[in-house]
Parts: C-alpha cells; structure tokens; sequence
C-alpha cells in the first residue's frame, strides 16, 4: 500500500502523550513513526537500553508504552532482545505460543555505538529476527552532554568543551550503519525526520518485516545538546539531510541504495550555524573547509556504494 501521511497519522498511538521527553527532542517523534510502521493489530516486545528515551517515558510505576516494555541497561538491550525473540521462536515450534510478535529495541548513540556495540553485532551476527533503531543525538544527552563516538569533529560537549586549548571534539564520527551494513543482515538503513516522514516510515516497515535482523540508524536532534530553538527540530534535519551530513540510504542484502540526492547541495557551514555547539569555529574557515571536506568525502563514498 502507497504511503499515506493523513492515514498513517491516524493509526493507534503506541507512545502515549504525556512523556517527559524534552521540547524540540527527536527521539519520541522517531518512535512514534517506527511504531506506526507496524500493521494494526500486530503485537510488539520493545526493549531500550538506559537513555533519555527510557528515563522520561517509564518512570515506575508509569509507562507511556502501549506495547510490552522491557528496560535494559546501556550495554545489554541487545542482548535482552534476542533472548527474548530465542524464547519466543522456541515456544512458537512447541506450540505454547499461537500470537505473532515482532521484536524492536530502541537506543540513543552512546547506547549503540559504544557502550552496547558488542551486544548488538552479536545478535545481529546471530541472526535473530529483530529490529534495532538507534535514535542518534550525537552525545549522552541523558548523562549531561558528553562526547560519544557518534559526536561530530569540533563539536563544543561538556566532555569536549571548546576554549583557548581546545576546538571541541577531535575526533571525527564512527560510520555505525557502515559498521552494520558490513554484518550482511538482511537490512540496514539511515534516515531522518523529513517533512512528510515517509522515508522513515518505509524503512521502518520493511525493517520489521523483513526476516531476520535488521539495522535502522535515525538522525535525533537534541535541543539542549545541540543548542537550537526548539520549533526548529524538522528543519535542522532537513538541512543535515541536504547538506549530506546525513544522508538516507538502505542496504539490501549487501546492495546499496541512495534515496534521496539533493538537486543543490548546500554548503555545511548552513548546518553548523544553526547549531551553537559550533559557534565557536563559525570564524574559522579553515575549520569550517575541513568540516566540508570530510562530508564531501563520505558523500562521495557512498555515491561509489550505490552506484551513481
């Protein structure tokens, strides 16, 4: 069935209103679209690991979650995933179990490309038939902004604070879905919040029902982390998206495809000033040129990958 925005807004919620989550925050706008993904009556097992995700939304004994709910700490969301979708497989061949379940977790940047990084190409090796969507903010927002490996190169955390001996951050970003990709599970794809969110709708409905494990890494502004007026969540997407910071691809069974290529590329600089983690290298054009000079690299990378 085509996508449908007007239709799909009208589906069931399955993250209640009335979370903690901050204004301007991505993350339970990114859930809310990935959950929709799945056909009405179709039952879920979500499992998060510790985050700002799962602090502001089941906070005992309340839950904003409709589905089944399972914290897990930072390192092991992974792991619970797959042991529960090993037990679940076991007791739908014994004939214990007659409902259908599909089995997501849910993990900021810290949780994904660091501290839980094990645990998730372990069950992403395993095959196990499940989904993880990292919500990607770039830090540990949660634990008061400090640097992950998710961070980008000169970004001002407070584990990276820029001043007279220090421009931020080193260290340039981790390609967490190249790292997926390179598992050679059924599916992995980035995306973010676009306008209409139908690229994130359709990547999260063919994650969930494609068999086996699949990857989705999902761009998650965070208004305090990233310093940005909180009605401007959509179009800071929008221009990591145009200014190919952040691209949308998917891959396939190894086959790369790019799903959206900017008619006119904008120049970074259009993303770092919205930004006041970055204030502080705006004069600096020989920062700013280097900032260009590596999205233009790995832009033109995954151009090589898919093949334009």
């Amino acid at each position: 069935m085509a996508y449908n925005m007007k239709n799909t807004v009208q589906k069931p919620e399955r993250l209640s209103p009335g979370h903690r989550m901050c204004a301007g925050c991505a993350a339970p706008v990114v859930v809310r679209t990935v959950l929709r993904a799945l056909e009405e009556g179709d039952e879920a097992v979500i499992t998060s690991a510790t985050g700002c995700l799962e602090v502001s939304t089941f906070i005992y004994p309340y839950t904003s979650w409709k589905d089944s709910f399972i914290h897990s700490a930072f390192e092991n969301a992974s792991a619970t995933t797959a042991g529960i979708e090993a037990a679940y497989r076991y007791k739908k061949k014994m004939g214990l179990l007659e409902k259908d379940y599909k089995f997501i977790t849910f993990g900021g940047d810290g949780g994904t490309y660091d501290i839980g990084l094990q645990s998730l190409s372990g069950a992403m090796e395993r095959g196990h038939d499940m989904v993880y969507v990292c919500y990607d903010n770039g830090a540990y927002m949660n634990t008061g902004i400090q640097r992950s490996s998710a961070t980008p190169r000169y970004a001002d955390t407070t584990t990276t604070p820029s001043g007279t001996q220090s421009l931020g951050k080193g260290q340039p970003r981790k390609d967490i879905t190249g790292i997926m990709a390179a598992h050679r599970i059924p599916y992995t794809a980035q995306s973010a919040l676009t306008a209409n969110m139908k690229d994130l709708y359709e990547k999260s409905q063919k994650a969930i029902y494609t068999q086996g494990p699949a990857f989705l890494n999902v761009l998650a502004p965070c208004p305090r982390g990233w310093r940005y007026d909180t009605p401007k969540l959509l179009e800071i997407s929008k221009i990591a998206v145009d200014t190919c910071y952040w691209p949308l691809f998917e891959v396939e069974g190894g086959v790369y495809t790019l799903n959206y290529q900017p008619k006119n590329k904008r120049p970074i600089s259009d993303w770092l000033e919205i930004q006041g983690r970055f204030r502080h290298i705006l004069k600096k054009p020989e920062i700013v040129e280097e900032i260009q000079k590596e999205v233009d690299e790995r832009w033109k990378e995954l151009l090589k990958l898919s093949g334009n």
